[in-house]
């Protein structure tokens, strides 16, 4: 019979003998945890160096690094962001307004000759300051108060992801026959985007050098199968001026946020290549696919009401819905088009997030440490939850989001061309880089900041909304963005030169 001390000395070693043994084991699992670890670390800063994803963020591109000369670049990124289903999509919100087709080609030609010469045109300060389009923007906001318009500019960007997220993924879920929900092709949407974006520059620029073409040749086969639908006109009440003008608030809204994220594209590019050449193929860029699919997107609009199988199709999943109707006799083929037509998005949405990107590390400095690529992940995770949550009403939705973007946009860029032409004389060497990080040696901000503030008090009398309607809107029609943009400007005026006297910056 064993005494308790021995019971005790005999359990003893098993007692160690396992800690041992768990010991061990949790040190080999924390080594091979520590090694993969290390492995994941090595292969990707190997494919960072040698590979083609960006790391530079928002810093100045230096003069010698401004080495680029594939110039044509230029007017290729703006026409992929363009050749898709977004402009057609805004197209339709033409019928919407009481306008019928030639209204709306009248319209649409109008306000995009207007409007995209001003985002073609600070595209062309990229290459001559080597500036991204927000930094810039600190030579007139300042250091801090700039964060006012980059908040702005982040929601508007990513309001235009979800817009674009939400129309892929209804026409992948339109394909599918109800097996596949507009949520699930929304995550799919999101994460092809997040592969383009999370590269940067130089992988953007090559893929919208050509990814336009299978975009252009599926549209024009979806416009050859329900072509002979488009004839089909809804009758519709003579223009009024309140429709005209409203309608020409969603193509301003359209186009000029594109100015807030112009220069990010071009900062690369050889400054000594003609200015002008540069604004000519960002302003082909933009028009040419624009006008033509948008009026494209209005003869859809016009005529759904009038064809029971688009309406059928418009009712289940809006736009992807009708594409789908539209492509219906093409069977098979149909729906593959259709596939390859949600895909065309990608193009517009991969340079909209690569813009985010770089705009969260505007709005917190410290955050310029983190490498561009990583944000592209937290933008994704924004984007998809938001976009299916969008998806439920979304020409309500689109319609509230674009009701607010043009008028902040147009105040905005209103400061950025009266600070350039006016305070800096066109001078692109005012422009320091060694000053647009340090808050002492930039402008205070309060005059532009003051001047788009104060527009407001026009601004929102002239708007005409569903929510709102303001009197001068109820006489003339919404001429909120062009009040935004005259009145930002008149004020900039005394506004800057009064903080340039008591500042001297």
């Amino acid at each position: 019979m064993m005494s308790h001390g021995d019971r005790d000395g005999e359990n003893g070693p098993i007692t160690v003998t396992k800690d041992v043994e768990k010991g061990v084991g949790q040190s080999n699992a924390a080594e091979s945890s520590h090694t993969l670890l290390k492995n994941f670390q090595r292969i990707l800063a190997a494919l960072i160096s040698d590979g083609p994803i960006e790391e530079r963020g928002v810093m100045p591109v230096a003069l010698e690094d401004r080495t680029a000369t594939n110039y044509f670049s230029y007017f290729w990124i703006w026409t992929s962001m363009n050749i898709n289903l977004l402009p057609i999509t805004f197209g339709m919100l033409g019928p919407s307004y009481g306008l019928g087709l030639r209204d709306c080609a009248l319209v649409i030609l109008f306000f995009c000759l207007l409007t995209a010469a001003i985002p073609a045109y600070l595209g062309t300060l990229g290459p001559k300051t080597g500036l991204r389009q927000m930094i810039q923007a600190r030579f007139s906001f300042g250091r801090y108060l700039v964060s006012v318009p980059v908040i702005l500019n982040l929601a508007t960007l990513t309001g235009f992801c979800v817009v674009i997220c939400v129309i892929g993924g209804q026409c992948l879920s339109a394909v599918a026959g109800g097996s596949l929900t507009p949520a699930v092709g929304i995550v799919i949407m999101g994460i092809l985007a997040l592969l383009i974006s999370f590269c940067g520059y130089e992988v953007l620029h090559q893929y919208e050098r050509f990814a336009w073409i299978p975009a252009l040749i599926a549209i024009i086969i979806a416009t050859g199968c329900g072509g002979s639908g488009l004839s089909h006109q809804a009758p519709v009440e003579p223009a009024t001026a309140g429709g005209v003008l409203s309608f020409g608030m969603i193509i301003a809204s359209y186009m000029i946020p594109y100015a807030c994220l112009a220069s990010d594209f071009t900062t690369y590019l050889n400054p000594k290549f003609s200015s002008m050449r540069l604004f000519l193929y960002g302003f082909a860029g933009l028009i040419l696919p624009s006008v033509l699919l948008m009026v494209l997107g209005a003869a859809i609009g016009g005529a759904i009401s009038s064809i029971p199988e688009w309406q059928e199709g418009y009712d289940e999943t809006q736009v992807g819905g009708v594409l789908a109707a539209m492509l219906s006799r093409a069977g098979g083929f149909g729906k593959f088009i259709v596939v390859v037509l949600s895909l065309t998005l990608l193009g517009n949405i991969a340079a909209t997030m690569y813009s985010i990107t770089l705009n969260f590390q505007i709005l917190i400095p410290q955050l310029v440490v983190i490498p561009r690529y990583l944000f592209s992940i937290v933008v994704t995770a924004i984007v998809i939850p938001v976009s299916v949550r969008a998806a439920e009403e979304f020409f309500a939705s689109l319609e509230n989001f674009v009701a607010l973007i043009g008028y902040w946009s147009a105040a905005f860029v209103a400061v950025l061309i009266v600070e350039h032409h006016v305070f800096r004389g066109g001078k692109y060497d005012t422009y320091d880089h060694d000053s647009w990080n340090v808050a002492s040696r930039l402008p205070p901000g309060v005059a532009a900041l003051a001047a788009s503030a104060l527009s407001f008090g026009l601004v929102i009398p002239s708007m005409s909304q569903v929510w709102f309607e303001g009197p001068i809107a109820k006489k003339a029609g919404d001429i909120g963005f062009e009040m935004a943009f005259a009145v930002t400007a008149f004020l900039y005026l005394p506004f800057r030169f009064l903080e340039k006297r008591l500042t001297g910056r």
